[in-house]
C-alpha cells in the first residue's frame, strides 16, 4: 500500500538520531537558536510581548517551561505561545532564503518549551530544532508561492508543522502518533497576510503556530489520532491552501537533501525590504552632498515583492517595519536600520517624511532574484544620479554576518535584559550545548536576575 505523505515524512523524522545529523546542520541549529534568544529577549520588552506573557501567565496550570525575558513558568503551550510572539516583535528574527517565512519563532519556541518540561538533553533540543525547520521548510516548498499569493502567512501556516515536528521529537512520539500530530497540525493550520497595518496583528501569527504544534504532539502522544492524508488529501492542507501545489517537495532527497538554510537580519524589519536599505546605505557612503539636494529616488523590485511594503506615512513603528519608503529614508539619515531606528518617535520626523515621499517603486522583472532592489537617486546638483542594485542582503548565504557581528546583534538585544554576565553565560551555554544534560544553564540564562 502506497503511504501518505505524513507518513513517509513520520518514517524519516522519527527514524532520525542526533548522530545522524551532519555537523553542519547541528551547527546552523546552534546559530538559529542562540539569535532566536537573543531576538526573543529584545522582543520580551516591547508590548506585544509583554501582553504575551501576561496572558500566558494568566492561563494558569502546570509550572512546566519559562516564559523568556520574563521568568514565570506556565506550561509548555502557553510558553511556546508568549515566546513566539516576542520573538518576531522586533522584525529581527531570521529568514528562509526566499524571505517568505521565519523558521525559529514557530519552530524553536515549541522545541524549547517542551525541551525544558521533558528534562531533555542539548543534542535532543539541536536535534528537534533541525528537524522542525526541515519539515517547515519543506511544507512552504511544496506550497509556495501559491499560498502567499493567496493571503496566507507562510510563518504560521506552514511554521505549525515544523513546530509539532519538534515537539513531537522530544516526547518521542513513535511513527504512528507522529502521523497522527501531523494531521492534528494540519487541522489547526491558520494564519493570515491581513497584518501590514499600524496593529501588532503580525507579532500574533506564530504564537498559535508554536503553541498548536505543541498541543498537536501532546495529543497525539495520548492516543488522538489525526489524519493521515493531511497534506495530499481531497480537502488536506495543499489543497485548501494553494491553488498550484508541489506534493513531492514534502518528501523529495529524505535523508539528502535538508531544506533548511537559515538567513539572519541585519535590520530591523521585514526581511524582503533589506535589500533597499543595503542598496540605502551603500549609495549613503558614496553620496558627497547633503541628503537635502535628494529630488527623487527609484526603486526597482521584482513583480515578487513590488505590491508589498510601499506604506510612505506608517502611524506605528510595527507599521515602519514593514514600510520600504521609510526603512530606505531613515538608513539614508542615520547610516543604520536597528530597533532604535523604528521608534514611534521617528514616524514625524519632517526629513524622514520628505524623503519616504520621493521613493517610487517600480516594477524590473529583468532582476535576477524576488528580493533583488535596484535603487536610483537622483540630486539637485546637476541632475546627477547615484544607484545601488543589492541582490543578497546582509545576513544572507551568499552575504553572511560572522560571529563577531552576529554575537554583537544577540549582546546588543540581549544585555538590557539579562546584563553582560547574562550574556556571557548565554553564549556559554550555547557553545557547550551538544553535551549539556539538560536545557536548565541556557534557560537561566534568559530569565532576569537568575545569572550566575
Amino acid at each position: 500500500m502506497t503511504q501518505t505523505r505524513a507518513e513517509t515524512l513520520a518514517a524519516h523524522f522519527v527514524s532520525m538520531r542526533s548522530r545522524d545529523l551532519p555537523e553542519t546542520r547541528i551547527e546552523r541549529a546552534k546559530v538559529l537558536l542562540l539569535d532566536y534568544l537573543g531576538v526573543a529577549l529584545g522582543g520580551s520588552g516591547t508590548a506585544s510581548g509583554k501582553v504575551a506573557a501576561e496572558f500566558s501567565a494568566r492561563q494558569g496550570g502546570r509550572q512546566g517551561a519559562t516564559i523568556i525575558g520574563d521568568g514565570r513558568r506556565v506550561p509548555p503551550m502557553q510558553a511556546a505561545f508568549s515566546n513566539a510572539i516576542a520573538s518576531h516583535s522586533i522584525e529581527l528574527d531570521d529568514v528562509d532564503i526566499l524571505a517568505l517565512f521565519h523558521f525559529s519563532p514557530p519552530v524553536v519556541s515549541a522545541a524549547l518549551a517542551v525541551a525544558e518540561e521533558t528534562g531533555a538533553s542539548g543534542a535532543d533540543l539541536l536535534k528537534a530544532i533541525a528537524l522542525g525547520c526541515e519539515m517547515m521548510s519543506r511544507a512552504s516548498h511544496a506550497a509556495n508561492f501559491s499560498l502567499r499569493d493567496r493571503g496566507f502567512h507562510t510563518t504560521p501556516t506552514c511554521g505549525v508543522f515544523g513546530a509539532t515536528v519538534a515537539a513531537a521529537t522530544l516526547m518521542d512520539l513513535d511513527v504512528d502518533q507522529m502521523v497522527s500530530a501531523l494531521g492534528l497540525a494540519g487541522a489547526q493550520a491558520s494564519g493570515l497576510m491581513e497584518m501590514y497595518g499600524p496593529s501588532m496583528q503580525k507579532r500574533f501569527n506564530p504564537g498559535p503556530a508554536a503553541r498548536n504544534g505543541v498541543t498537536a504532539a501532546e495529543m497525539a502522544k495520548l492516543g488522538f489520532t489525526g489524519a493521515a492524508t493531511i497534506f495530499e488529501g481531497e480537502r488536506g492542507f495543499l489543497a485548501a491552501f494553494t491553488d498550484e501545489s508541489d506534493a513531492e517537495a514534502l518528501t523529495r532527497n529524505l535523508g539528502t537533501d535538508f531544506p533548511d538554510e537559515f538567513e539572519y537580519k541585519a535590520y530591523s524589519c521585514a526581511r524582503p525590504i533589506h535589500n533597499a536599505i543595503d542598496c540605502a546605505l551603500d549609495v549613503r557612503s558614496h553620496l558627497d552632498e547633503p541628503l537635502s539636494n535628494i529630488t527623487h529616488i527609484t526603486m526597482r523590485r521584482h513583480s515578487k515583492w513590488a505590491r508589498y511594503h510601499d506604506n510612505k506615512r506608517p502611524q506605528t513603528y510595527h507599521e515602519a517595519q514593514v514600510s520600504l519608503p521609510y526603512s530606505v529614508a531613515v538608513a539614508l539619515i542615520e547610516g543604520a536600520a536597528l530597533f532604535p531606528q523604528y521608534s514611534n518617535d521617528k514616524l514625524s520626523d519632517p526629513e524622514i517624511q520628505r524623503l519616504s515621499d520621493l521613493v517610487e517603486i517600480v516594477v524590473d522583472d529583468s532582476l535576477p532574484r524576488g528580493v533583488s532592489c535596484l535603487m536610483e537617486v537622483t540630486t539637485s546638483a546637476g541632475g546627477s544620479e547615484l544607484s545601488s542594485q543589492i541582490d543578497h542582503p546582509k545576513g544572507s548565504i551568499e552575504n553572511p554576518m560572522n560571529r563577531d557581528e552576529h554575537r554583537a546583534k544577540v549582546r546588543l538585544l540581549a544585555e538590557p535584559v539579562v546584563g553582560a554576565g547574562g550574556v556571557q553565560q548565554l553564549f556559554d551555554a550555547v557553545d557547550a550545548l551538544e553535551s549539556a544534560g539538560s536545557v536548565s544553564a541556557l534557560v537561566s540564562a534568559v530569565v532576569p536576575g537568575t545569572q550566575a
